[in-house]
């Protein structure tokens, strides 16, 4: 009983507010060499089809601050990874998995069939998390991220999809149904 006071509450997953919007801002910009204003930000999600997902600490004493976010827009039966940031200090816990989960889980149930989105080639832990999570890579783009690159050249963005498929369903009669 002791143990569970001390323990870490999960951390939560939220739509994101227009108050979040300065510090998605924040949080791009410490993510990425080309940041997103506030008001990109803005603009964006006043677009049709677009939504944001934000991580916070759960605990009741914790900052309503967002740890981390998901931008995603949907077109017809498509969606696209915009971007995902996850704060330096709190990467490497779960957080873009969460995130990518509790998106992935909102457009299976809006239908969506292909989820697309495009990462840097050389951010391991991301192109990880994305295969972890049944994406694949269907394409690149050269010289996609200016300046990112060993030795100041342009990196590759790799296009990865994820086709949404409906979860199986067990056999009628349980386990070994209609072995003999």
């Amino acid at each position: 009983m002791i143990g569970r006071w001390f323990s870490p509450a999960p951390p939560r997953v939220s739509e994101a507010e227009r108050e979040d919007f300065p510090i998605m801002a924040e949080l791009h910009e410490l993510s990425f060499v080309r940041d997103w204003s506030e008001e990109e930000i803005a603009s964006l999600m006043a677009g049709d089809g677009v939504f944001a997902l934000v991580t916070r600490r759960a605990a009741p004493t914790a900052s309503r601050r967002p740890i981390g976010f998901v931008m995603v827009r949907t077109v017809a039966d498509e969606a696209e990874i915009l971007t995902i940031a996850v704060h330096p200090r709190w990467r490497g816990r779960g957080h873009g998995k969460l995130l990518m989960e509790a998106a992935m889980r909102r457009l299976y149930a809006d239908r969506v069939r292909n989820i697309f989105l495009e990462v840097d080639a050389e951010n391991g832990s991301a192109c990880a998390l994305y295969e972890r999570l049944g994406f694949k890579v269907v394409g690149e783009r050269k010289g996609y991220y200016a300046a990112t690159g060993k030795d100041g050249e342009a990196s590759t963005a790799l296009v990865m999809r994820r086709e949404m498929t409906p979860p199986q369903r067990p056999l009628k009669g349980g386990l070994g149904a209609g072995k003999t």
